[in-house]
């Protein structure tokens, strides 16, 4: 099956190499603005979004994504295949840069005074004057991050579709063939969406797609080398740790909510193992000290010939490297982190770390646990199960 797939993906959309110009697809391509959050958020979208491609059977133009800088008004788009590459991703279903598609085939797949932007329902502008509505429309240029993601590729929209009752669930219902009736390739040839057509968090069908999500060279070997550079010889442990001002606002909607974010990943996505509880999503420092030391002795007993020698710490603000070399002294075990902010550099070598403890709430924990999931790398989330029940079950059980 996956033979024939990329069969046709070589008939219809060669790659763009040295001399080899892309040619169209007859049965359509999809693409959209990933407008919503960081890159956790944006990570789960994309996979959601490739599962609706291949079942529509449209070819997925993939997005760049979107980064927030500090100071700066205005979102960047990063380019896809900086941090991923496009050839394992082939593997599943056709895809192409937005790049290439701009440059190569939009000029005759989709026209500029033929595009059209989908969205669910009208979506109100915010620059729209209350005596002077427009007529309904997805203002799918509105805003930051809309504008400028669009505006890179010099993509401008003559009219809006509007979508609903229709949906993207294309597990559990004939969905897919609806869309397929509704928006012919023919008379569609681009199904452009203001925003990803797919759920948040990630549909658990969804999942396993991440094994399709490989690093770029640059990303890889970059982990790879300080891996061997900085940390020492022997197993290491990589930490997520989430304690910005941000996150801890986000956690006071835990009160309020049956799942929050990305907590299916340990909690399941129809609370099987669990209700949400503080300590989930913002365990304390004595916590993460206990849970790593139980962690490492753990290890220890388990895998006396893989014993732990360091602890490599990603986060969004403390890292709290003080505090866990002081606790892990007498353990001879030495903390890390990188010399300079690199979330995607941070991902990367969490992914290849010999243990990981996340968060169970984020969705940046939630993409490394996922990738980790495609090689059978053990994780763990903080402070879950509940400390309380541990004595009910294994001292970190594997989800």
């Amino acid at each position: 099956m996956q033979t024939v797939k990329l069969f046709i993906y070589l008939i219809y959309t060669v790659v763009a190499v040295k001399g080899v110009s892309l040619k169209r697809d007859p049965n359509g391509y999809l693409t959209y603005c990933p407008c919503m959050g960081r890159f956790g958020n944006q990570a789960d979208h994309f996979l959601g979004s490739l599962a609706f491609a291949q079942a529509l059977n449209r070819t997925l133009i993939l997005p760049p994504w979107v980064e927030y800088r500090k100071g700066q008004m205005r979102s960047h788009q990063v380019p896809f295949d900086t941090y991923f590459e496009v050839e394992p991703l082939q593997e599943y279903h056709r895809v192409v840069l937005m790049s290439d598609f701009m440059n190569q085939l939009a000029k005759e797949v989709w026209p500029a005074d033929e595009r059209i932007s989908f969205c669910y329902m009208e979506r109100k502008s915010l620059q729209q004057e209350r005596n002077n509505p427009d007529k309904p429309s997805c203002h799918a240029k509105d805003g930051n991050p809309f504008g400028p993601f669009w505006d890179t590729y010099n993509i401008d929209f003559v009219g809006s579709e509007f979508y609903g009752p229709l949906h993207f669930d294309v597990h559990h219902s004939a969905i897919a063939t609806k869309w397929q009736h509704n928006y012919p390739a023919d008379k569609y040839p681009v199904l452009a969406f203001t925003g990803a057509p797919a759920s948040f968090p990630v549909q658990h069908e969804n999942r396993e797609l991440q094994k399709y999500l490989q690093w770029s060279p640059k990303y890889r070997e970059a982990a790879r080398e300080f891996i061997r550079k900085e940390l020492p010889r022997g197993a290491f442990i990589g930490l997520h740790l989430r304690n910005g001002i941000d996150w801890v606002r986000a956690c006071e909607h835990i009160k309020d909510s049956q799942q929050l974010f990305a907590s299916p990943q340990c909690l399941g996505y129809k609370n099987e193992r669990g209700q949400l509880y503080p300590e989930l999503c913002m365990p304390t420092k004595e916590a993460i000290i206990r849970q790593l030391k139980r962690t490492i002795k753990n290890v220890r007993q388990t895998q006396p010939n893989n014993e732990v020698k360091s602890v490599f710490v990603a986060s969004d603000a403390s890292h709290m490297i003080d505090e866990l070399s002081s606790a892990l002294n007498r353990m001879d075990i030495s903390v890390h982190k990188l010399p300079q902010d690199n979330p995607y550099l941070d991902l990367a070598i969490l992914g290849q770390s010999n243990h990981f403890i996340g968060n169970c709430i984020s969705s940046y924990s939630a993409f490394v646990k996922r990738e980790r999931d495609s090689h059978d790398f053990p994780s763990y989330f903080w402070s879950f199960p509940k400390e309380k029940e541990r004595h009910q079950t294994k001292v970190h059980e594997e989800l």
